[in-house]
């Protein structure tokens, strides 16, 4: 009887533990803590992606205002059609800014929005015009190291 109970609290508590596993990587992953009812789908081209996947966030100001839904290439630009799914109580003029941003140092990239100043609101199925790609850290560093070698020897 006493070995029963302790198996039944054992089991108690490993199944808290997976939930608990399950809710850390829910919100490290910013997956449970948006609402896709209400959506409208704008698109917006960019050279360089960089790391931004599927389900990445969209912020303006740092609030959360949309997810990436959909990345695929466009083989008339040869560049990244990037579909993204904007919380219908947002609205963003046409000349919004959409760029690519990394979260901290080495952190998950998401897509920024700087609104601009024009009078006309983006509506479902628009293109974003205004676009910045993503800053690829090797790209950075290889330019700065060809730089560097370009530069004559200082003579004493």
């Amino acid at each position: 009887m006493e070995r029963t109970t302790l198996d039944f609290w054992v089991g108690i508590f490993v199944v808290a533990g997976v939930a608990a596993l399950v809710m850390l990587a829910m919100k490290v992953g910013n997956l449970g803590t948006y609402n896709m009812s209400d959506t409208y789908q704008v698109h917006a081209y960019f050279s360089n992606i960089g790391g931004l996947k599927p389900k990445a966030s969209i912020k303006s100001a740092g609030v959360l205002v949309g997810r990436v839904t959909d990345i695929t290439l466009d083989t008339e630009r040869y560049e990244a059609n990037v579909v993204m799914s904007l919380d219908k109580r947002y609205k963003f003029p046409k000349d919004t800014f959409a760029n690519i941003l990394t979260s901290g140092l080495l952190g998950e990239q998401y897509i920024g929005l700087m609104p601009g100043g024009d009078s006309e609101m983006v509506k479902n199925g628009d293109v974003m015009k205004h676009t910045q790609s993503a800053i690829v850290l090797e790209d950075m560093i290889s330019k700065f190291i060809y730089n560097k070698a370009e530069e004559p020897a200082k003579s004493k």
